[in-house]
């Protein structure tokens, strides 16, 4: 059946089957308590907005889902960095704008803020690696796109750096997945560690300030609610928060760049983060790059977390 409308989170070629990474031991840094998340987490309900019933359209009217605690993640033996697979790779993927190159650039940066982890680009990859078998022009938008198996498959698996966590393509081309899909944003292979996303309908970011602003928060939006699924994180089905699925882009345009305080505490549990420290670098970010209404949402989190 041809997908009539967006599927916002990224296909997952491979569910949460084991792998090397979720038995190695030897895990980065300090850890952070079950118990000090546990507490933070009952410091950020309150701000914690209840998903209402879901209206025709929406993810969760179509896609009913059982949702995830910080205690069942813990207890999911979930796909986490280690000491040895670290390092969240970016890799650009064809030509891009310079207002483009700086959404990539600056979505990098965020991504290493968001989860704790070094985020290094590589040299760019052009798209004439893509051969004609694995290319398209699509029927219904008359937009080239490129199939997203043949990114996955042929040109990042067997580049895949050793010290990375997880090795993601970022293009300005359209993608497809094959036969019956429109389109999609990305498409992750978990055990694969590696990605693939499109800033392509995510806006112009050379129009004006607004413009820019637009599509740099969908890349952030996308990039770290897909990162979050290869930590094995799934969509959350309680609160108004990043890891929610949408159906739409208006319907991800209204979800908040935060996440909820059980997802929040999976993410500093499975990268060993300060809560406190975490939101502090997403404050200085947002900030800098005025998206004031994130920035306004971490200082809440960090107020919360800091009161005596």
């Amino acid at each position: 059946m041809m997908v009539s409308a967006v599927t916002v989170c990224v296909i997952c070629v491979t569910a949460w089957s084991a792998s090397k990474d979720r038995h190695d031991t030897s895990r980065r840094g300090k850890p952070y308590s079950v118990k000090s998340l546990n507490a933070a987490i009952e410091k950020l309900r309150p701000l914690a907005l209840k998903l209402g019933k879901p209206k025709p359209g929406e993810w969760l009217y179509h896609h009913k889902e059982p949702g995830q605690t910080f205690k069942q993640y813990v207890a999911s033996d979930p796909v986490v960095p280690t000491s040895t697979r670290k390092v969240i790779v970016v890799q650009p993927l064809g030509m891009f704008t310079k207002s483009q190159r700086r959404v990539v650039t600056e979505a990098a940066e965020f991504i290493g803020r968001y989860f704790n982890l070094s985020v290094r680009i590589e040299k760019d990859l052009p798209l004439s690696l893509i051969p004609s078998k694995a290319r398209r022009r699509d029927p219904a938008w008359g937009v080239d796109q490129i199939l997203t198996g043949y990114v996955l498959d042929d040109v990042l698996k067997p580049r895949l750096p050793k010290d990375a966590f997880a090795y993601i393509a970022f293009t300005a081309s359209d993608l497809w997945p094959g036969k019956g899909w429109n389109f999609v944003f990305g498409q992750a292979s978990l055990r694969g560690r590696v990605g693939v996303w499109s800033i392509h309908r995510f806006g112009d970011p050379s129009k004006d300030d607004k413009g820019f602003r637009l599509t740099l928060r969908r890349t952030l939006q996308t990039g770290t609610h897909e990162l979050g699924h290869m930590l094995s994180i799934y969509h959350c089905t309680g609160y108004e928060c990043n890891m929610c699925g949408s159906n739409s882009l208006p319907e991800s345009d209204r979800r908040p760049l935060s996440l909820c305080p059980e997802c929040m505490a999976k993410v500093c549990w499975a990268t060993r983060t300060d809560p406190v420290e975490r939101y502090r670098k997403l404050i200085a970010f947002t900030e800098k790059h005025a998206l004031k209404k994130q920035a306004a949402r971490y200082r809440r989190r960090l107020k919360a977390l800091t009161e005596k």
